[in-house]
């Protein structure tokens, strides 16, 4: 499998060159977000394995770029920000899984293996409508009554995914694991606040909501 692997030190990029390596794997390594954008955006890599903490651009900033891209390769930081906070951070930027450095070797290429098994996206309604509301998936843009609604990156991605279950209630549980790739309850408020955030955007100044709070089980968009 060819991995792209950002990292700027030099003596831990060689490690984990050798590692992959020996497990058959082909690396492609650079040490700016600015060249992991690059790289990323333009090959055809399995998994990418980004550091958070290089100069200039970082790994969580690069990603953010790649996920607004469309770019939907998984993702791993291997980073020393190994609080719970970084964890969340990195997370609801796109990561698909966070390992704290120092780390197992064997650890790593388990969780690269994991990473590489999981099925495709395989796309195949590209535009999502529900009344005057549309999302299109190739373009990742979002429009209201024609009217172009900007969003970020993670307010799409819960915005789709509301859409692509449209009439169905879904439950905090199902986002946490859908959205931020959460198999775990953080205790925090990131659901509510980008819900919040999304429901300005998408309903607000439009006269009909679409997006509705079930009471004790969820959430759920509807047009009917």
């Amino acid at each position: 499998m060819k991995i792209l692997l950002l990292e700027d030190d030099e003596a831990t990029r060689t490690h984990l060159e050798r590692v992959l390596g020996a497990a058959g794997h082909v690396v492609d390594t650079c040490t700016s977000g600015q060249d992991a954008i690059f790289l990323a955006s333009t090959g055809d890599h399995g998994v990418l394995i980004l550091d958070r903490m290089v100069p200039g651009l970082d790994g969580l900033g690069a990603l953010k770029a790649l996920r607004a891209m469309g770019v939907r390769t998984p993702a791993l930081f291997l980073t020393a920000m190994n609080g719970v906070e970084d964890r969340v951070e990195g997370l609801e930027g796109g990561a698909d899984d966070y390992l704290a450095k120092p780390f197992a070797a064997s650890e790593l290429l388990a969780r690269v293996n994991a990473l590489a098994r999981r099925p495709p996206i395989v796309e195949t309604q590209t535009v999502l409508t529900i009344e005057d509301l549309q999302l299109d998936r190739i373009k990742r843009t979002v429009t209201r009554g024609g009217m172009r609604i900007d969003m970020q990156a993670q307010e799409l991605k819960l915005l789709e995914y509301l859409m692509l279950h449209a009439g169905e209630v879904v439950t905090r549980t199902m986002l946490l694991e859908n959205v931020w790739s959460f198999h775990f309850d953080p205790r925090t408020n990131v659901i509510e606040s980008h819900m919040s955030r999304l429901r300005g955007k998408v309903d607000r100044g439009f006269g009909k909501e679409l997006i509705q709070t079930v009471r004790g089980a969820g959430y759920r968009i509807d047009g009917g």
